[in-house]
């Protein structure tokens, strides 16, 4: 499996205004087209946190454990429409009252991305996507803390943790 290079991305500004379009292959090659994502941190009623194994075949952070649900808007979708759909298709999940936590623009090497960020918690079945990830499971927030910067975990979610999350305990 890989990444459709041809999928149609909103280009934003920094307050999510749509200005423009582009692939995803362009988007990802280093151009820094803003192109929007949502995230959704799961969190267990014993305060774990979910946290999804990215497959090898991703063209970002392959192999890397991240957030739940990451996933791009489509173009002419609204964050809270790909919220739901991502959710839905990356951990089969349809019955979730998502919290908005934030929002910031993140930049790697490669892209820049308004990240929409949310937060849930639940105690339901979760049933990762056989094509989507390599699985996923309940991390303790120790866990979290000792992956950090061991190249086991996504940049972006470490960051994204640390600033919306483990500051916060």
């Amino acid at each position: 499996m890989r990444d459709n290079l041809q999928e149609i991305f909103p280009i934003v500004d920094e307050e999510g205004t749509v200005v423009g379009k582009a692939t995803r292959g362009e988007c990802h090659s280093g151009t820094k087209l803003l192109h929007p994502v949502v995230h959704l941190h799961v969190f267990n009623e014993q305060g774990e946190v979910y946290l999804q194994k990215r497959p090898e075949w991703k063209d970002i952070q392959p192999g890397k454990w991240d957030t739940a649900v990451g996933g791009h808007l489509d173009y002419g979708e609204t964050p809270e429409e790909a919220l739901l759909r991502e959710v839905r298709e990356e951990l089969g999940i349809t019955d979730f009252k998502p919290q908005k936590v934030g929002m910031y623009v993140f930049e790697s090497q490669r892209e820049r991305e308004l990240v929409y960020v949310n937060r849930t918690t639940y105690s339901g079945t979760i049933q990762p996507s056989k094509d989507e990830l390599d699985g996923g499971r309940f991390w303790s927030m120790q866990e979290i803390r000792d992956a950090m910067g061991k190249n086991i975990l996504t940049p972006n979610f470490e960051s994204e943790f640390k600033r919306f999350f483990l500051e916060k305990d």
